[in-house]
């Protein structure tokens, strides 16, 4: 439902104390001031600066914040609806005058027909006006919208991209303001010449860092970068290329669970690069803030960002270390972790856009169990230390990749990740030293923290998805670490 339905609803409804949060103020006022016209409704509007309008005209006397409350009883008009919309006032709601001011001010509008809508970019309600408001949001483009301003700013140029064209390019710029896309469009016709996503990518990437919710990660590598785990990767670009438009229908995403080191995380990366998706990186422990409810604000901001932006990857790297307070009491951080868990999940169980969420873990003990349960996820992946097929690829990219000899001798790498690998191929590269001889330093994961690895493939056996071979992840008696694992036996 857009804004002018939402506006008309609850006008006709008598509903006197509107919350409307909106990042682009001008564009709401344009929005309110088509609805006015087409009702017949009366339209004032006030502002710290200029002070209160009525009919285009300013009242440089309103600038006061309770002069503007007051000026909604002259206002009034006992045939038609006024609204009187308040621009950026949450930052005077601190005070007690402004506070009963508003209060008696929306429950006499019941009466006098006087809506007091308060437009801000954030939801920022006192506890003595939290039952008088109701909040509306100001949706951000969609992508007719961001079509119609692409338009509008290429038929300058002379070039309106259409078709697959005009698809990236709304892929692009999904998620942004009406002004921010506005911007990015011309900063691409001035860079290229002509509309494309790439100058719409850095504008975003800006964007989300501005924020500080969320980052874009945009990388050439694909799967073709990334040896192994050949079931996991059928099993999501299956899952994502079989979008629908029913929300039933839609993929939710995986839960990768491994040893550290495994590729959980640049599977998430490279699952982008594959498919044509940006890539949004949510580290759940920055969201959390110093004041009250800050953090709750921040993870659903986050989560709108999301939103806005698909189709996407989310990634969401060591759930269990952000959620790790949620399974205890409370105590050591007054329930937020518990708090921000629940709005985590009612997005997961009711999000429809195309929103696909990769996490990983490393220590299921410490999950949650509502947020393993199913249907929060298209399935429970474990990620195992890799074969020997895998191990030979591995091998050759990075011998590749950091410019080593093909031919030389490979050291025994019997319990190493694919991490250690390519940490042995860079310490070769940077000390000049054969594979071997490098391999000295390198102390596997499952020698230093066997009984934790141990404990995580014996948890997964019959439980996960095999990332390898497909079907259930069985533990066998190969993959046991052996008693005499010696640390320098490399």
């Amino acid at each position: 439902m857009n804004l002018q339905n939402d506006l008309s609803e609850l006008v006709r409804a008598c509903f006197s104390g509107i919350w409307l949060q909106s990042f682009e103020h001008d564009d709401a006022l344009q929005e309110i001031a088509r609805i006015c016209h087409d009702e017949g409704w009366k339209l004032a509007s006030w502002d710290v600066e200029t002070g209160l309008h009525t009919s285009g005209v300013g009242d440089v006397a309103g600038t006061s914040p309770l002069a503007a409350i007051r000026a909604a009883e002259q206002l009034a008009d006992s045939e038609v609806p006024t609204l009187l919309v308040l621009t950026n006032f949450h930052r005077f709601l601190g005070a007690a005058d402004v506070q009963q001011a508003l209060a008696r001010q929306i429950i006499a509008g019941k009466q006098s027909r006087v809506v007091i809508v308060v437009l801000a970019p954030v939801v920022q309600i006192p506890i003595e006006l939290d039952k008088l408001f109701v909040v509306v949001e100001h949706e951000l483009p969609d992508r007719q919208q961001l079509s119609e301003i692409a338009s509008g700013v290429a038929t300058e140029a002379g070039e309106i991209p259409s078709g697959a064209d005009l698809d990236l390019l709304l892929d692009a710029s999904a998620g942004l303001t009406r002004l921010e896309a506005e911007n990015a469009f011309s900063l691409s016709l001035v860079r290229s010449g002509r509309l494309t996503p790439d100058s719409i990518w850095d504008l975003k990437a800006s964007t989300l860092r501005k924020s500080g919710l969320l980052q874009l990660y945009r990388s050439q590598e694909n799967f073709d970068y990334l040896g192994g785990l050949e079931s996991l990767k059928a099993f999501c670009l299956r899952s994502l290329y079989q979008v629908s438009s029913d929300a039933r229908r839609q993929p939710r995403g995986v839960l990768l669970l491994g040893v550290p080191g495994t590729g959980k995380s640049a599977f998430a990366k490279a699952l982008g690069a594959e498919t044509g998706r940006p890539t949004l990186v949510l580290d759940l422990g920055s969201l959390m803030g110093s004041l009250v409810g800050s953090t709750e604000q921040n993870i659903r901001r986050a989560l709108q960002l999301a939103d806005a932006m698909a189709p996407c990857i989310l990634f969401v790297d060591e759930l269990e270390k952000a959620l790790s307070g949620s399974t205890g009491s409370g105590q050591s951080d007054s329930g937020v972790s518990t708090r921000m868990l629940g709005t985590l999940l009612t997005w997961m169980n009711d999000h429809t856009s195309n929103v696909y969420v990769v996490a990983t873990c490393n220590d299921i003990s410490k999950m949650p169990p509502e947020l393993t349960r199913a249907e929060r996820f298209d399935g429970i992946v474990f990620l195992d230390l890799p074969g020997r097929p895998q191990k030979d690829r591995i091998w050759n990219q990075y011998l590749h990749l950091f410019e080593l000899e093909d031919n030389q001798r490979v050291p025994n790498d019997d319990q190493w990740t694919g991490a250690e690998i390519r940490a042995c191929c860079r310490l070769s590269a940077l000390l000049d030293v054969p594979l071997v001889q490098a391999a000295n330093n390198v102390v596997p994961v499952a020698v230093t923290a066997a009984e934790s690895v141990d404990s995580l493939r014996r948890w997964a056996s019959g439980r996960c998805l095999d990332a390898e071979k497909g079907g259930i992840y069985q533990l066998t008696p190969g993959r046991q670490r052996r008693k005499s694992s010696d640390p320098s036996s490399n």
